[in-house]
């Protein structure tokens, strides 16, 4: 795990933890029961509402942490009552210890009785499923979801919201939508990638006594601020040269900005010169708009770049240090032949985004042959393209689905979103996302620059991305305050708030 990744973990990574913890290092699981229970217990404090405490708990280990939260809240003067879903002899033998413990009310409430039992509430804890949970709730989890969900109170999930896969992120049924989740010992995948990361609310980290050196290895990381710290510096004896060369191929009529954005924003990151490959018929557009960028005209059909430009565009590419394919290129069959032309033949790393990535649209395995490094930038719909399905079935599936695409491609794919996942191998890095000034367009653009520029730099590949979708993330906050709100920011806003981005 990179240092600049902070580890998130999935379910077989926390099981091997807390066996390692109870077996091995002879720590008592109520020990742990309690320790995280408190820790719910104080989320549930700082959230309420005036009106009684509902905890609503499952029959295994994540009910017997609800009960432990009741307890602790009952003990500090709350009205609780712990509300139990299954009978009480179906519980886990640690949930029924801690319902021993609770002196308060406890009561077995039926699927249509719930609703009526959470009226009122000034805060609902969420115990029903932990870190094990996959697949859909059944009866009598589902409806006792639906009614959390419809009570209006603000609700605290113990460990994840139930529902959601904490290995996936994978949503499949109904599944709480929480305000607050309190993840113990470490975050989990589902945490952070969606459809699962909206249904976390704030998320919080309770240590609750496992050891340190417990076993299991971290499935992922969350991109932080560090990793802007492996871009390469200027000296006083640098030239543009040592900066690197951005060529980006690209540009259509009605579609120039797109190569003028990734130029631009190349630039801005740090490259050492940057050149747009554009139809010979559109150049003194590019000429006008670009004034740090050169450009060079290539023929083809009225207002397209063609699969006959392809030695030539070859020829450009010799002298750059990173090459960016698609922005603006168009999807008529000569523009996307000449993608995958270039695709196969560019020695150096390449980055292939919007229309380069249609081009490529189930022909995943033609990219694996490329001895250089590739970046792949989807979003849903592109990487469901790429891989021959809807992109809803994507977004339900984001992190299996970015792992096929890293596979087949034998590239690093970068499945955009609030989330965005890198995915490279083995690796996996996910973005902290908070940022909804990037949702227009153009933005995408951006990004294919400012990895294009880290790539064109001599950064690590895998690095360079992730520096690139931190930095883009970045930016895009930065330009949403400065300019008072997330709906007025523009494309163009973001490249100009790169250089704050780049020195966080």
């Amino acid at each position: 795990m990179e240092a600049w990744l902070e580890p998130v973990y999935d379910a077989t990574g926390m099981r091997a933890a807390d066996s390692w913890a109870i077996e091995e290092q002879r720590v008592p699981s109520l020990e742990l029961m309690e320790m995280a229970g408190g820790a719910v217990a104080e989320a549930a404090r700082s959230a309420a509402r005036p009106g009684p405490v509902r905890v609503v708990c499952g029959k295994g280990n994540n009910g017997g942490d609800g009960l432990v939260a009741a307890r602790r809240l009952a003990d500090t003067g709350y009205e609780v009552e712990a509300l139990l879903l299954w009978p009480p002899d179906q519980l886990s033998v640690d949930a029924t210890a801690n319902l021993a413990r609770f002196e308060g009310t406890a009561i077995q409430v039926g699927p249509g009785e719930l609703a009526e039992a959470l009226e009122g509430a000034g805060v609902i804890v969420d115990a029903i499923f932990g870190t094990g949970f996959s697949g859909a709730p059944r009866a009598p989890a589902d409806a006792a979801i639906e009614s959390i969900n419809a009570c209006g109170a603000p609700i605290v999930a113990a460990d994840i919201a139930s529902g959601v896969d904490a290995s996936t992120g994978e949503v499949e049924g109904a599944a709480v939508v929480a305000d607050f989740t309190v993840s113990f010992h470490r975050a989990k995948l589902g945490h952070w990638i969606a459809p699962g990361k909206a249904h976390t609310g704030e998320l919080r980290v309770a240590e609750i006594g496992i050891p340190v050196g417990a076993p299991g290895e971290p499935a992922g990381g969350v991109i932080a601020d560090g990793v802007l710290a492996l871009a390469p510096r200027r000296t006083p004896n640098s030239t543009k040269f040592d900066s690197g060369q951005v060529l980006v191929v690209g540009g259509s009529q009605g579609l120039t900005g797109a190569v003028c954005m990734a130029a631009e924003a190349a630039i801005r990151v740090g490259a050492g010169y940057a050149t747009v490959a554009v139809p010979a018929d559109l150049e003194p557009i590019f000429e006008v708009k670009l004034t740090e960028v050169m450009s060079r005209g290539f023929a083809g059909a009225e207002g397209r770049l063609g699969a006959s430009s392809a030695e030539a565009i070859l020829g450009a590419a010799e002298g750059a240090a990173a090459v960016v394919l698609g922005p603006g290129l168009g999807r008529d069959e000569d523009s996307l032949e000449l993608a995958r032309a270039l695709a196969r033949r560019i020695e150096v790393p390449l980055l292939i985004d919007a229309d380069g990535l249609n081009a490529h649209a189930e022909r995943l395995d033609s990219i694996a042959e490329r001895a250089a490094p590739t970046v792949l930038t989807p979003h849903a719909g592109e990487l469901g393209r790429l891989l021959g399905r809807d992109s809803g079935e994507v977004a339900e599936h984001r992190l299996a689905s970015a792992q096929e695409a890293a596979e087949r491609s034998a590239a690093i794919v970068v499945l955009k979103g609030d989330d965005s996942l890198v995915v490279d191998g083995g690796q996996l890095a996910i973005s902290a996302g908070g940022s909804p000034g990037l949702a227009t367009a153009g933005t995408g653009d951006v990004l294919s620059g400012t990895i294009g520029a880290l790539l064109a730099r001599g950064m690590e590949p895998f690095a360079a991305t992730c520096a690139g979708v931190h930095a883009h993330q970045l930016a895009g906050r930065i330009a949403a305050r400065q300019l008072g709100a997330a709906e007025s920011v523009i494309a163009t806003d973001v490249i100009a708030a790169l250089p704050a981005a780049l020195q966080r």
